[in-house]
């Protein structure tokens, strides 16, 4: 009894185990999530882990005797993803993109999927399976590029948006790619021309549908759950509009996944977006693993080993011909080398989706099963190699990069006008407010910052700001030391500010130095190093909202701003630092001295 329970539930144990334990392991060495469920679907396939428990006879426990038993829980997280990639959508969002998106996205595609369907066609395959393969293989990962990119915090890069947009293009295709499959693979003896617009009249008619009961009855519905400030409630829900609208769509003829896809736009512009986001996220990340542990023990190695060359040789020139496609038209749109060449290689690999429509092809016997597994085989085999091609790009282009930004930073010679200027030693966050307020006052001022790539990027935009270590006296004589007005000093580590500091003050007594400080202890020390004045971000964060508590609860704004004033003063005195007035006395005394020597 015990044995006949473990085995009913033994594929979904298998699928908890694997995210719950071998995933996380894979992860540490620095396989991807996507890529490790789809390594443990090969392991477990017939082709090793089955053949080992003819062996032994343990490894039955792990072995899956039938994968179709996960098909639906894997049909589930393809749902999931489509409803996910609807809800962060928004006709906005398209807008603004609409250049890379259309543009760069919409001939990608065209163009790989052209490419690709004539050499299949040269190739000896029937024109309809070779169109499918051009579309299927024509897609890259949205799961394995977005979470790179993430990872190394780049999405926000000239990379990281040219690749979205490609990426969001494709998602989006992959809508009518899977209803001209399944228009191709309709059983109709009328003419092809008729089964056609038969097809898509019932497709519109079905969507119309879901359009209207979605506009009209799912806020209705969302704020009716929500009003029970019932969690569970509000995810079973959500789970039912997500799993529901996807079964409408099947029972009129199209995939599940559409139909999840038009809730998830509806549902964008919602209130509820975000939530929904937050209890989807954990069931999609689950059941996605699920469809690609059924891809990975579905995927026929014996190809592999029979004839290597053939189907590597298939792989890398797939890779090649996206890579080419895909640069070309990075350049066309103006992107740098550096940001073509990193996007080519992340989005030559091919896609999660292409899982998808072959499946469905295969179902309505549109793709032969060699000509599958073959097709499989060589989609894993890119979506594996990804991560290694996103690293060799990422390199390429940092390369070109470094030297490009090195080059524009020392483009422009330090000027030598002896024009007395305020001197921003680190132009970050604290650099840029400071400029921005001498701007207004047309003071003139001259930036240094370390950063070669920040430097390149605000030179572009005409500020006069310089590559280069502001803790070297001799680049800040060049920098025009001699004749600054003063020095301010803003970058975010107390050592360098420490150095830049005492620097400046050995090679000029008379210089005005503002630094900035990390708390009260760091402002002691500076003061010790001869700053004129330390503004510890502690302290001057904690006045300013007292400031503004007093203005808040009545004080007239004069006597608030005296009283920040009083309290600056005192903390200037504990911290070793005169105030106004013996500073005056200090200066007076300082020039009283150097007329006696003159």
């Amino acid at each position: 009894m015990a044995a006949e329970g473990f085995a009913e539930y033994k594929e979904f144990l298998i699928v908890l185990g694997t995210a719950g334990l071998v995933v996380p392991l894979f992860i540490r060495i620095g396989l991807n999530a996507v890529l490790s469920f789809l390594v443990v679907g090969v392991i477990l396939s017939h082709d090793i882990l089955g053949k080992a428990a003819e062996q032994f006879p343990a490894f039955r426990f792990l072995s899956i005797a039938d994968p179709h038993n996960l098909e639906s829980l894997g049909e589930l997280g393809v749902v999931f993803l489509l409803f996910l990639i609807g809800l962060e959508l928004s006709f906005e969002r398209l807008n603004t993109m609409r250049r890379l998106v259309f543009g760069f996205g919409g001939l990608q595609v065209v163009l790989t999927t052209s490419a690709i369907f004539l050499g299949a066609t040269l190739m000896g395959f029937p024109a309809d399976t070779a169109l499918i393969a051009g579309a299927a293989l024509s897609l890259s990962s949205t799961a394995i590029v977005v979470q790179l990119l993430s990872d190394a915090r780049r999405m926000g890069s000239q990379t990281g948006r040219a690749s979205f947009s490609v990426l969001l293009f494709q998602d989006l295709a992959v809508i009518p790619m899977l209803l001209l499959v399944g228009i191709l693979g309709r059983d109709d003896d009328g003419p092809v021309v008729a089964g056609i617009f038969y097809a898509l009249l019932q497709a519109l008619l079905a969507i119309v549908l879901i359009v209207l009961v979605g506009r009209f009855a799912l806020r209705p519905l969302l704020r009716l759950v929500a009003g029970t400030n019932s969690s569970d409630l509000f995810m079973a829900a959500t789970l039912l509009i997500a799993v529901g609208t996807g079964v409408l769509a099947n029972l009129a003829g199209l995939s599940m996944a559409l139909g999840a896809f038009i809730a998830g736009l509806m549902l964008a512009e919602t209130e509820y977006r975000r939530a929904i986001e937050a209890i989807i996220e954990p069931f999609k990340g689950l059941l996605l693993g699920a469809f690609f542990l059924v891809v990975g023990l579905g995927i026929d190695l014996h190809g592999l080993v029979m004839s290597p060359a053939h189907i590597l040789g298939i792989a890398i020139g797939l890779l090649l011909i996206k890579w080419i496609i895909v640069y070309g038209l990075a350049r066309l749109f103006r992107l740098s080398r550096g940001a073509s060449i990193e996007s080519a290689f992340l989005l030559s690999p091919c896609g999660e989706f292409a899982f998808v429509i072959l499946g469905q092809a295969l179902a309505l016997k549109l793709i032969p099963d060699e000509a599958n597994h073959d097709a499989l085989l060589i989609v894993t085999l890119t979506m594996v190699a990804l991560p290694f091609l996103a690293k060799i790009g990422s390199r390429i282009a940092g390369t070109l990069r470094k030297k490009s930004n090195v080059a524009l930073a020392a483009a422009d010679p330090v000027p030598d006008d002896h024009q007395p200027r305020v001197i921003i030693a680190g132009f970050g966050r604290v650099g840029h407010l400071i400029a921005a307020m001498l701007d207004e006052h047309k003071i003139p001022y001259l930036a240094i910052d370390s950063d070669a790539e920040l430097v390149a990027r605000e030179r572009r935009s005409g500020v006069p700001v310089y590559y280069g270590d502001a803790a070297n006296i001799e680049f800040l004589k060049k920098c025009g030391l001699a004749e600054a007005r003063a020095l301010a000093v803003t970058m975010d580590s107390p050592v360098r500010v420490d150095d830049v500091t005492r620097n400046a003050r050995s090679a000029r007594e008379d210089l005005k130095i503002i630094a900035r400080a990390r708390d009260e202890k760091h402002a002691i020390k500076l003061y010790a190093l001869g700053v004129t004045e330390a503004v510890p971000e502690t302290i001057e964060s904690s006045l300013q909202l007292g400031e503004a508590l007093l203005v808040e609860t009545g004080i007239p704004m004069g006597l608030a701003i005296a009283s920040v004033h009083e309290r600056r003063d005192g903390f200037r005195k504990l911290l070793g630092r005169p105030n106004r007035r013996e500073t005056l006395e200090i200066e007076r005394k300082r020039l009283r001295r150097k007329q006696t020597m003159s």
